[in-house]
């Protein structure tokens, strides 16, 4: 007779190590498991450890350091100084109404930061759209290194080469003066013209980026079916381009906006006596002999919530409830 009954078979099978060497050796010792392994093996451990530390690195290198200048410009005297009241007081913000010094600078830069912001989107646009659209797909990336190659510069070098570009013995003047246009150089340098040219030349970048990324998801079939459909050029900027478009506009001039209204270095190089803007005087209140830093302080918190507001209010109006920054 057969013996149909099946006897159940062990398989036994041996899995490869998950590690080798020191570290199977680390991973699979006592130590390990009841310290960082116990760690790892928690989701919300994991989860922890991850966030933390940019939730840190933001705490203590954005929010702390604003937090300190608030606290600051409250204050009536900092550095504290032995037998001097440093009692909280609102003079400081005051100070800022009180004479026209300080009021007109804060108002140019804000009037320049606009300037600036709306030369670089008109500069920058055009560029834009001929790397995304233009350009065939497999030299795009090639002629977007073109144009990122000068940024690779530090920014003293870059306002460096606006001076010589710029200077009375300049290559702009000594081109003029080749071609017969000029009899003596144009005095460009230390003006408005060349603050304005050097940080426009300096934030190019910011424009740059976010308008490429938003131009180039642009389907270009939907270009071609409006050209299909009649519209002429401008009737395609303005109604298809521009607007599926917006979303690198809001964030490019936010990001232009924002560096230009705090630029710091351009200023005291390529601008003049009558080019002072309110970076410079906040500079002075902390760096001057007064060593009045609450009212420096104060200053900083006024052109920060402006700025953050002026911002805030471009978004809301152009961007809409649906802009997304890039």
């Amino acid at each position: 007779m057969v013996d149909t009954t099946m006897q159940p078979r062990t398989v036994t099978s041996t899995a490869p190590p998950r590690y080798a060497g020191w570290i199977g050796r680390t991973v699979n010792s006592a130590l390990y498991r009841n310290t960082i392994g116990l760690l790892a093996s928690n989701r919300w451990v994991r989860l922890a450890v991850l966030a933390g530390v940019p939730l840190i690195w933001i705490a203590a290198l954005h929010l702390g350091p604003i937090l300190q200048m608030a606290n600051i410009s409250f204050l009536a005297n900092y550095p504290p100084r032995p037998g001097v009241d440093s009692g909280y007081t609102l003079e400081n913000y005051g100070f800022f109404f009180s004479d026209r010094l300080y009021f007109m600078p804060f108002v140019r830069s804000l009037i320049f930061a606009a300037v600036v912001t709306v030369s670089t989107l008109v500069i920058v646009y055009p560029v834009a759209y001929y790397v995304a659209k233009v350009v065939k797909p497999k030299n795009r990336m090639r002629a977007l290194l073109l144009l990122l190659i000068p940024f690779w510069a530090g920014e003293l070098i870059r306002t460096f080469s606006v001076i010589m570009l710029l200077a009375n013995r300049g290559a702009v003047n000594v081109l003029l003066r080749e071609l017969g246009f000029i009899d003596r150089p144009i005095p460009m340098l230390y003006t408005f013209f060349s603050l304005s040219f050097g940080v426009v030349y300096l934030l190019a970048l910011y424009m740059l980026l976010p308008l490429y990324s938003a131009i180039e998801k642009i389907p270009t079939p939907l270009i071609h079916a409006a050209s299909d459909l009649g519209a002429g050029p401008f009737q395609r900027f303005r109604r298809v381009i521009l607007p599926l478009s917006k979303d690198g506009i809001v964030s490019g001039c936010s990001l232009v906006y924002l560096t230009t209204i705090g630029v710091f270095a351009a200023p005291l190089l390529l601008g003049g006596p009558n080019a002072v803007i309110f970076p410079e005087v906040i500079a002075t209140l902390f760096h001057g002999s007064n060593d009045k830093w609450p009212e420096g302080a104060a200053f900083s918190m006024l052109m920060l919530a402006v700025s953050l507001t002026t911002v805030g209010l471009f978004m809301r109006i152009v961007g809409g409830r649906s802009v997304r920054l890039m």
